[in-house]
């Protein structure tokens, strides 16, 4: 069965898969013209949707295309075909979220980028850090990804609030409230962390109204998708001292241009869309999974709705 593998990585993905499924004719490369030959021979797509997104505007199609990515946005223009089985990557980030939120929440309890600043200026700073016990943490967006952050959390004794599409009971969540609960449950967060996909529903919902519901000492965290925040809003309330800090590894344009607000903002981090990367490993496990589900006609993990854009 011919692959086409479309990744900066695809001489490890194929090293990967051909141990364990060595029935495979792979044809990978990260060059559009080369992916361009090849896609019309070749059923099955994986790699990453910006490739791959590029493929279908050119008039190929997969019968089911993989993504390397949770996000899949590239391939939702609604200039592209949608007749095709379309899965994105699920599963394979949970840890690696988990760690780059715990590390930033330790981080500002501990007050470590005050203490380097300090360092800098070569002043003595022996101001007591925060523990984490206790604080009240919302995650928005609960799914995989969602599960793992407050799994991994749960230990260091906070309180764990979600907010998802739809209301339902989810340890070790103590409340997971519909998207209408959420400027009630922001309001009390201490952190607040954005998980959310990018969809029509999740555009723009940190904006200035809901930024001012938040407490001045609230850290918001966002690693879901940068069109979920509203750029100038949130470095108003940075400057205006409503907010104590912000990490932001997605943003609207990425790499961030120069001259953007974001790199001059009061106490705004940016990491450089890292806080998950894709293990391929873990990606070449998941893929030849949902190879088999798709073999025998079964549901794929991670399987995306069209209509919902997940």
């Amino acid at each position: 069965m011919p692959l086409l593998i479309a990744e900066a990585a695809h001489a490890t993905y194929a090293e990967l898969l051909r141990q364990t499924a060595p029935q495979l004719e792979i044809r990978g490369s990260a060059d559009p013209a080369e992916l361009a030959r090849w896609a019309a021979e070749c059923p099955l797509w994986l790699g990453q949707p910006d490739l791959l997104a590029a493929l279908l505007a050119q008039g190929h199609k997969p019968q089911w295309l993989q993504s390397t990515w949770a996000g899949i946005t590239p391939l939702l223009a609604p200039d592209l075909p949608r007749d095709y089985r379309l899965s994105r990557a699920v599963g394979i980030f949970g840890q690696v979220m988990a760690e780059y939120v715990l590390g930033h929440l330790l981080a500002h309890e501990r007050r470590l980028f005050a203490r380097l600043a300090a360092q800098v200026e070569q002043r003595w700073d022996n101001s007591l850090p925060r523990s984490l016990a206790g604080r009240r943490v919302l995650i928005v967006g609960c799914g995989d990804i969602g599960q793992s952050v407050a799994q991994f959390l749960a230990p260091f004794g906070v309180e764990l609030f979600g907010v998802a599409s739809r209301a339902r009971a989810q340890a070790p969540f103590v409340e997971v409230a519909g998207m209408d609960a959420l400027p009630h449950l922001a309001a009390e967060a201490d952190y607040l962390v954005n998980l959310l996909p990018d969809t029509p529903a999740t555009r723009d919902i940190y904006d200035v109204a809901l930024l001012a519901r938040l407490k001045p000492s609230a850290v918001l965290i966002n690693a879901g998708r940068g069109v979920a925040v509203v750029d100038a809003d949130l470095v108003a309330a940075l400057e205006q001292g409503r907010l104590a800090a912000a990490v932001i590894d997605v943003c609207r344009q990425e790499p961030l241009p120069p001259g953007h607000p974001f790199w001059t903002a009061p106490r705004l981090l940016l990491t450089g869309h890292s806080s998950a990367p894709t293990e391929p490993p873990l990606m070449a496990r998941l893929f030849l999974d949902n190879l088999a589900r798709w073999r025998s006609g079964q549901v794929l993990r991670g399987q995306v709705d069209f209509a919902r854009g997940y």
